[in-house]
């Protein structure tokens, strides 16, 4: 769908779905089709597009954004009952941000910035999930994570009594609403889960909203999107992405009834980030990446470090497509008076006074913060050096359980690359360890894995780069920036800045890496591809008989026993159908397989992170 198109709050195209007939409910995906590639004119706050030659469909979205059914106007002879408003709704971005926002209730930012990036408060980096401390052998581990991981045998609905600090009535309701609607998405998968399934999500969404579950309705949010982007085969979206947005809801949804205290905050959330003051800073330009997101919004993120070690970011982040991710590395930083460009700022410094920040570390952009262009620091003076000087395994420790940005600073030698079912990684040698650096984005507008192809070429130089840890049985990591291959003085925003192959030295003629010994890696790949084709082809692609028990053998000969246990509780789950008093089928427990489904996906997130931990000699207790 053009990018043109005002993004729709979740309410409006809830109420839009839902007043439909049943006729029109099965004609919608075939009518959002047709929206594509449609003539689209803005005017002002005013978005038409062209039905036909004689019928346009309009949207008012005064400040961005559609926030009401009655501004999506249709001039064709069936409105305003008619399709095309609800299409229109369906097809456009999500006006509310898929942001994750953890921690209690707080004020925001003191200067009242008027800033609404979807992913300004957690960016790329963020995540929620926490780690579960393991034991030296990988077998036992994996079990040892069981009791953490394991699931209630209720559904939210059944619900303990109330306390002073329990979830109120209309919370529980919310968090059965969002419960149940993610159900119906298993049911579906992604290619039955159309805009109706994903308007019964999105109500739900709203409904969590208005409950005061701001953390909820946006993992929602996120899930609509990424389903969205599924059906429309982005190129930016990826399964493992949808996976952890649905685990990430499901298990919230699940686990609120029950939270209190400190954990019924975090699963509540917040609709803001709070700022604090934290007065004077001088700031470092580490980096920038390109921000592209399955939800609709793009920019870019600078990373910038004080003289301790500390991390900030400087964020632009806005409704768009790949040319803004592209773009907004030159436009100015959005801080004081400042007049530095993104690419600018992450081989400066900066000088901030009236500084306001968020607890991801975010720079606030108040009307009181003064901002001025001051001398950055290379990556091997000080003070940005003690990055680097910081043990790799204590990086990997930290990134694991603090549940922060993820960043690692490393020093590598590049070896060569290695085939993968996503794509080719690149190998390097980091302290003795085995790394695979791998493409941070598969857009083709960003030139993340062409710089990874031609780095391939440089096998035997060394760099010195910054990575974000992707939790897996080996070594891996994501590639954000590094070294120049032959000026070392300078660096590179792989995501923002192009390789030539003249910027490269000649080959040092090492062996490739396609040649190294295959790794010997735990099964867990069985339990965790079952959960990931639950959410691709919904429960039904789990349900044949049989379909699971070689693989429950072979997890519990590699010492995964409770692996096999949720696999096998997983496929039975999916052949649950019971009959009536005349031999007809029964509905599927839709209750049973979702948190038979959560069970395994909490598992394997878990178990993922302790293989992660030992593989990088990290210690998480």
């Amino acid at each position: 769908m053009s990018p043109q198109l005002p993004p729709v709050a979740p309410s409006v195209t809830a109420e839009l779905v839902g007043a439909l007939s049943p006729r029109l409910r099965k004609r919608l995906d075939a009518g959002i089709a047709k929206l594509a590639g449609r003539p689209v004119v803005v005017d002002g706050d005013t978005v038409r597009l062209a039905l036909d030659d004689e019928t346009d469909l309009e949207l008012h979205a005064p400040g961005g954004a559609v926030t009401s059914a009655d501004a999506i106007r249709c001039g064709c002879l069936l409105a305003p009952d008619c399709l095309h408003r609800a299409a229109a709704a369906s097809a456009a971005p999500i006006a509310e941000a898929a942001t994750l926002i953890t921690g209690p209730q707080a004020d925001t930012d003191p200067e009242a910035e008027a800033d609404t990036d979807p992913e300004a408060d957690t960016g790329p980096e963020a995540t929620t999930d926490r780690p579960l401390a393991a034991d030296s052998d990988p077998a036992a581990r994996s079990d040892a994570t069981s009791t953490a991981t394991n699931v209630p045998a209720s559904a939210p609905a059944e619900a303990p009594p109330a306390a002073p600090d329990a979830p109120t009535p209309t919370q529980h309701a919310a968090a059965r609403a969002v419960h149940d609607a993610t159900a119906a998405v298993f049911e579906a998968g992604t290619d039955g889960a159309g805009a109706v399934l994903q308007a019964e999500l999105l109500r739900a969404a709203h409904t969590a909203r208005l409950a005061g579950l701001p953390r909820v309705a946006a993992s929602a949010v996120s899930v609509v999107t990424g389903l969205r982007a599924a059906r429309s085969a982005d190129p930016a979206y990826r399964l493992t992405d949808l996976v952890a947005a649905v685990r990430e809801l499901l298990g919230a949804a699940h686990r609120l009834p029950y939270a209190t205290g400190p954990e019924l905050a975090a699963l509540r959330g917040t609709a803001r980030q709070p700022y604090t003051l934290d007065g004077s800073l001088r700031l470092y330009g580490l980096f920038s990446e390109p921000v592209l997101t399955a939800t609709g919004y793009a920019g870019a993120v600078t990373w910038t470090a004080d003289a301790d070690g500390r991390l900030y970011t400087v964020s632009d982040v806005a409704p768009g497509g790949s040319g803004r991710a592209v773009g907004a590395a030159d436009r100015a930083v959005r801080i004081g008076d400042t007049a530095l460009t993104h690419r600018e700022l992450s081989r400066a410094g900066l000088a901030v006074s009236g500084a306001t920040v968020s607890p991801t570390g975010r720079l606030g952009a108040g009307a009181g913060v003064r901002a001025v262009r001051a001398s950055g620091a290379a990556w091997r003076g000080e003070p940005l050096d003690r990055l680097w000087a910081v043990p790799v395994a204590e990086q990997v420790s930290r990134a694991l359980t603090d549940g922060g940005h993820g960043l690692l600073f490393l020093d590598v030698t590049l070896i060569g690359t290695v085939r993968e079912a996503a794509g080719d990684c690149l190998l390097a040698d980091c302290g003795g360890l085995t790394l695979r650096l791998a493409a941070a984005h598969d857009d083709p507008a960003l030139p993340h894995r062409d710089n990874l192809r031609l780095l391939a070429a440089a096998a035997g130089t060394r760099l010195r780069v910054v990575a974000r840890l992707t939790p897996a049985p080996l070594p891996r990591a994501l590639l954000l920036a590094g070294d120049h291959p032959t000026d070392p003085e300078s660096r590179l925003d792989l995501g923002l800045d192009r390789l030539r192959h003249a910027d490269l030295p000649a080959s040092s003629g090492l062996p490739s890496a396609d040649a190294l010994p295959p790794s010997d890696e735990a099964p867990l790949h069985l339990l965790r591809r079952r959960v990931h084709q639950a959410v691709s082809g919904g429960r039904r692609v789990l349900a044949f008989p049989g379909s699971g028990a070689h693989d429950s053998r072979r997890l519990r000969v590699y010492g995964f026993a409770t692996a096999g246990d949720l696999l096998d509780e997983l496929h039975a789950a999916a052949a649950d159908r019971a009959r009536d008093t005349f031999g007809r089928l029964l509905p599927a427990d839709t209750d049973r397989f979702a948190r038979a489904w959560l069970a395994a996906a909490l598992y394997t997130d878990e178990v993922d992170r302790a293989l992660c931990a030992a593989a990088w000699g990290a210690d998480l207790g």
